[in-house]
């Protein structure tokens, strides 16, 4: 097991499913999803505010991804998928890969939501008091 991203050649997940038909109508279902909640637009990571299009988003588990009689299949439950902000996302790849723990020794939600941890403490100044 690694959580490790492989470089983009040799990954067909990165090279093929985020581009695909697929990956785009679920990407739009959660966001309308989100929407018909009434939850705000923000990014996991530092909790900025933020639009779907400055948004990407992270999976904490990659079983709802399918590859079947030559297309894509994407029915990733809705928890499964956490906005970040492409710098944000990138951090906790980063995170991840740079810890060997995380990277080689848990699984891919328990990996994600350390970093997420990590990454939130960095980024999120805590309010001051008066």
């Amino acid at each position: 097991m690694s959580n490790r991203r492989k470089p983009g050649a040799r990954n067909v997940y990165r090279s093929e499913f985020l581009s695909s038909p697929a990956w785009h109508a679920r990407r739009a279902r959660w966001f309308r999803k989100q929407e018909r909640l009434g939850r705000p637009l923000a990014c996991t990571g530092c909790g900025v505010l933020a639009t779907r299009d400055q948004l990407e988003l992270h999976h904490l588990d990659y079983s709802g991804v399918r590859f079947a009689g030559g297309t894509w299949r994407a029915f990733e439950r809705h928890v499964d998928l956490v906005p970040l902000h492409p710098y944000c996302h990138g951090l906790l790849h980063q995170i991840i890969e740079h810890d060997r723990v995380l990277a080689h020794h848990r699984g891919r939600r328990v990996a994600s939501a350390i970093a997420l941890n990590v990454l939130r403490n960095k980024l999120i100044r805590p309010q001051e008091t008066a």
